[in-house]
């Protein structure tokens, strides 16, 4: 990964520090995560909180600030995100011009976790505050996704799908698609019950595999530290990709760089977005 920003300029704002991916994209793809610095937004929201301000929840920070925000961040990106109204599943949507004149008219967010275009200057974007964000290409750069992958999505195929909506929108097979793992909570703090293993399909009972290690809780029941990205990694590998990047940094451990709900509790939202240029 690649940071970039804080001192420069962008015209007319202070940059936002975004994270780069490091992976053999085409040149034709813009791509891009942000911390939780370069923005307007007083605490617990400090301070490149991108959370649309109509979302559900109690996560609620000025709308003022929020919009200051996604436009340093769409500035600093150089395409425009389509925002989504993430329930943590595995609903694909495809986005278009139409998604976008909705998004400025300020209708209702598409409701999926994640997206794919094949239209140029049109971002997909998910936002994440622990959850897997996953950005996705095809190698000759026609079309690009961007998927929300929290376990419960993970579970259910949000990846597959994506992938699948992608390789229908480049005409590609899996093997031609590029992915990079955002930030997310670590395999060292993401403390889960035998619920979580059972929706991988994983025996609680068996031994101890690489992506379930096993504790004991602080009232002493059994719980596990689970590996999101490479749980990630391995359903990936299943649906035929070949080329996976990322997933090395955890946002709990790094309360100045990233917003974490697991650590946090009431806190803002990053963003892991994709484009092609126009």
């Amino acid at each position: 990964m690649r940071p970039e920003g804080g001192a420069g300029k962008v015209p007319g704002l202070i940059r936002p520090e975004l994270i780069r991916p490091d992976w053999p994209a085409p040149a034709g793809i813009v791509a891009a995560m942000s911390t939780r610095r370069g923005g307007v937004s007083a605490a617990p929201f400090d301070s490149l909180n991108l959370r649309p301000p109509g979302l559900r929840g109690d996560a609620v920070d000025q709308p003022e600030a929020v919009f200051e925000n996604q436009r340093r961040f769409a500035a600093a990106l150089g395409a425009a995100p389509v925002w989504l109204d993430q329930v943590h599943g595995a609903e694909v949507v495809r986005l278009g011009p139409q998604h976008l004149a909705a998004t400025r008219a300020g209708a209702d967010l598409p409701r999926a976790d994640a997206s794919v275009t094949t239209e140029p200057g049109i971002a997909c974007a998910v936002l994440v505050a622990d959850c897997l964000p996953v950005l996705m290409c095809s190698v000759d750069g026609r079309a690009v996704g961007a998927a929300h992958a929290g376990w419960r999505g993970l579970a259910a195929g949000v990846l597959e799908h994506t992938l699948a909506a992608l390789c229908d929108a480049a005409g590609c097979a899996p093997a031609e698609v590029l992915t990079w793992l955002g930030p997310c909570i670590g395999p060292r703090q993401f403390e889960v019950g035998a619920d979580v293993l059972r929706a991988f399909g994983a025996d609680p009972g068996a031994q101890p595999s690489a992506r379930f290690v096993p504790r004991r809780g602080a009232d002493g029941s059994p719980r596990w530290l689970a590996d999101l990205p490479g749980l990630a990694r391995d359903r990936l590998a299943r649906a035929g990709v070949r080329q996976v990047s990322g997933g090395t940094c955890c946002t709990v451990e790094d309360r100045s760089g990233f917003f974490s709900f697991r650590r946090d509790g009431r806190t803002g939202r990053m963003a892991a977005a994709i484009a092609l240029r126009r």
